[in-house]
């Protein structure tokens, strides 16, 4: 079965739902979409010095994707979020970081994101053979009772000398301590920058109102977006984000700025246009949007993959941030399924609506 087919049958009978989709609020031709050069065009106008170019560069161009305007990262920070023995009881080798480097190399990853001493450990042997993202801060579980905070491990010069093109960091928005964290990462991206390396920048929402008796608002399409638009105003060079689930959060929660007109305006109950809507937050797609691959659930993992590599394409997002459905698997099958989700950004007859 060809690469192409491989996608059809994933999709199933929505195939033609996700690929034949037009926007038509926002459309195509007022983004800035994925191509060989769009970072070069984006940033060579900015602030952002040679060296931050250079790392963009370095990202950009690695791996099975490299030269295409879209990314594929491996990214591996469960073992402090969510427990090592509970994110790595699935596959006991990743408790080795060497073998979560390994994985981003043999699947052609742009790069790998992780932990400080994840990359640390390692740098020496592998700093040179594939990007490094360094994730900053995180939320740790063992606070009793648990807390939803992300707290700071390590400097981003620490980051720096270990060899990393790139820091990541989290901002739960909508949470108590949002304007701590804000603060905290816009200063370490701008020592980011400064040394030289890119930002990335994690822009979730945390906040218990964000869920009704009705709803789960917290992977709305208007609350993502304006948690994006925020992201890029500290000067991320890439946003990750939850792919969108539904929308009208600002409504139906009855909170910030909305109006009627701004829905029907801007976007459709369509899961492209939903991410569309997150696109354009992102400076009409200027700052790359990539999108998180969720949490495993099984067999349903490379249907869930393709699916949300399909909608963040045709939608005008720059790529995929895939940890889980990938390293809980036996290493074939992880590496199988990373291969087969780039092969979505790779095949010209999966085009942007």
């Amino acid at each position: 079965m060809g690469t192409y087919e491989n996608i059809i049958q994933n999709l199933g009978n929505k195939a033609d739902f996700y690929l034949n989709h037009v926007c038509e609020k926002i459309t195509k031709d007022e983004l800035q979409t994925p191509s060989k050069t769009c970072f070069e065009k984006v940033f060579e106008n900015s602030n952002r010095n040679p060296q931050v170019l250079r790392s963009l560069a370095q990202l950009y161009n690695h791996g099975n994707l490299g030269g295409t305007g879209y990314l594929s990262i491996l990214p591996v920070d469960q073992g402090v979020e969510h427990s090592a023995a509970f994110s790595f009881y699935k596959n006991p080798d990743y408790f080795d970081p060497e073998n979560i480097i390994k994985l981003a190399i043999e699947a052609g990853c742009n790069g790998v994101a992780s932990t400080f001493d994840v990359l640390g450990l390692n740098a020496r042997k592998y700093a040179h053979k594939i990007p490094f993202i360094v994730k900053v801060n995180h939320n740790e579980l063992l606070t009793y009772p648990n807390k939803y905070d992300q707290t700071l491990f390590g400097k981003v010069k620490t980051a720096w000398d270990m060899g990393a093109v790139a820091v990541g960091a989290t901002i739960y928005f909508g949470s108590e301590e949002s304007n701590r964290q804000l603060k905290e990462i816009a200063e370490a991206f701008e020592e980011a920058h400064n040394l030289g390396m890119a930002t990335i920048l994690w822009c979730y929402l945390r906040n218990d109102a964000f869920k009704t008796e009705k709803e789960d608002f917290h992977a709305s399409a208007d609350l993502t977006g304006q948690a994006n638009h925020l992201g890029v105003t500290i000067q991320a060079d890439i946003i990750k984000q939850k792919l969108p689930t539904n929308n009208f959060g600002f409504k139906n929660i009855g909170f910030g700025k909305f109006d009627d007109a701004m829905y029907e305006t801007l976007t459709t109950d369509h899961p492209i246009d939903l991410c569309r809507l997150q696109v354009a937050n992102c400076y009409m797609g200027k700052i790359g949007l990539i999108n998180s691959g969720g949490g495993s659930k099984g067999k349903s993992d490379l249907t869930e993959a393709v699916t949300t590599a399909v909608i963040n394409k045709r939608a005008g997002g720059s790529g995929l941030i895939l940890g889980r459905k990938a390293f809980q698997k036996p290493f074939k099958e992880g590496l199988e399924l990373l291969n087969l989700v780039q092969s979505v950004y790779l095949d010209d007859k999966i085009f942007i609506a």
